[in-house]
């Protein structure tokens, strides 16, 4: 019987939320929009063009073009990752023992297809997943299940035969809404939200995860 592990990938596999809120904070400045590293927080784990849609309905600024906005961020991101990122602890271990178990292995993230081949190429990992599956190739991001439906799809397994991974309360949902378990692995900050709550397994870091029990 096949069976899938699937990973969300900012905060998951790499350190970059702290990258992420140093570039948002960076390039909304710019624009105006007071926006702080906290609040940057509330969007964990959204499409950046959601991120950019949900600040702008808030602090409109003028001659808006979200889309060049969404690009500027990107590109920030990928610049501080290709110089700065880090594997998060225990990512390559967990890895090679879904490999060596005989597991499909599946990236569902919702950053765009060029950031997931910076992070890939950054940590080493270019081969280490079957199918990648970016948000930003479908309709509607997380916590919509889309992306994990497509992962699930593309490996040719089931969605309750697959264990999604995740850091951010629009991931569990996500995962959660495509009909799969759901191991949450929130930053420090996030392990009392309600909706990280809602995975069948939390822990505080793939470092010495096990399968046993999976």
């Amino acid at each position: 019987m096949k069976r899938a592990a699937i990973f969300d990938m900012d905060g998951l596999l790499i350190d970059s939320e702290p990258l992420w809120r140093r570039a948002e904070v960076a390039v909304f400045g710019a624009l105006g929009v007071p926006l702080t590293e906290a609040m940057c927080e509330t969007t964990t784990g959204m499409r950046i063009d959601d991120v950019v849609a949900h600040w702008y309905a808030r602090y409109p600024w003028p001659g808006a073009d979200l889309g060049r906005i969404a690009d500027a961020v990107m590109a920030a991101v990928t610049e501080l990752i290709r110089t700065e990122g880090q594997a998060l602890p225990g990512v390559h271990d967990t890895i090679t023992a879904f490999r060596r178990a005989g597991w499909c292995l599946g990236l569902a993230s919702s950053s765009a297809r060029s950031l997931i081949d910076a992070v890939l190429q950054r940590l080493e990992l270019d081969e280490a997943f079957e199918v990648c599956c970016s948000a930003m190739d479908e309709d509607r991001g997380k916590p919509d299940p889309a992306v994990y439906l497509s992962a699930a799809a593309r490996l040719e397994v089931a969605p309750p035969l697959c264990v999604a991974f995740e850091d951010s309360p629009a991931g569990v949902l996500s995962a959660l809404a495509a009909g799969m378990r759901v191991v949450a692995v929130p930053a420090m900050g996030q392990r009392g939200n309600a909706e990280i709550q809602r995975a069948h397994r939390v822990v505080g870091s793939l470092a010495g995860f096990s399968l046993a029990g999976l």
